[in-house]
């Protein structure tokens, strides 16, 4: 959407790109692929570089408010978290997740986080989904009833999660994908 808002012939991109590159908007004259598309290129995989990135760090940010592995809060609350969430929980315990569970996210296995995020809060019944919202609101030292910012966290790292693996999901799709559904959209 954007890219396709915001970039025409005369773009800025476009334009930036022939004045680093010292090449006409139409090089090569006849070629298939010219100025224009490299930088609709460009924009559109930043535009996605971005998106990931950014909910890629707010996962990570939404862990970070947590007490962290390894301190004796952080200890203890990982515990509590374990028996309030029961098996659930073995998704995300850093003891079961392994030492470099967010490294793997930081190098590209966005989908692998996610998911175990997912399947965590899919496998908290609704006893165990309020006990883990009352731990996680009271560790967020944050002004507000622990429940209830303890379910704004769940639900944030739900969402968030939910966007890295349907963002992963699309990368996938091809120009065919893409035309083939609005192709249906158009004809229904």
């Amino acid at each position: 959407m954007i890219v396709r808002l915001y970039l025409d012939k005369d773009d800025e991109l476009a334009q930036h790109l022939t004045n680093e590159l010292n090449s006409p908007l139409d090089w090569p004259e006849g070629g298939e692929l010219d100025t224009e598309h490299v930088a609709k290129v460009a924009a559109a995989a930043a535009c996605h570089v971005s998106y990931d990135q950014a909910a890629n760090g707010h996962l990570i940010d939404l862990f970070a408010a947590l007490p962290l592995p390894g301190t004796p809060e952080g200890q203890e609350f990982w515990r509590s978290l374990s028996l309030a969430g029961g098996d659930a929980a073995m998704n995300i315990d850093p003891a079961n997740a392994g030492g470099p569970f967010f490294d793997r996210l930081i190098d590209g296995n966005e989908a692998g986080i996610a998911g175990r995020v997912l399947s965590f809060l899919e496998e908290l019944n609704d006893d165990q989904r309020d006990a883990v919202a009352d731990l996680i609101g009271g560790a967020l030292d944050l002004v507000g009833g622990a429940r209830y910012l303890g379910k704004l966290w769940l639900r944030d790292a739900e969402t968030t999660a939910w966007h890295i693996l349907l963002s992963r999901r699309r990368m996938h799709d091809t120009a065919e994908d893409r035309e083939r559904f609005l192709e249906a959209w158009r004809n229904a």
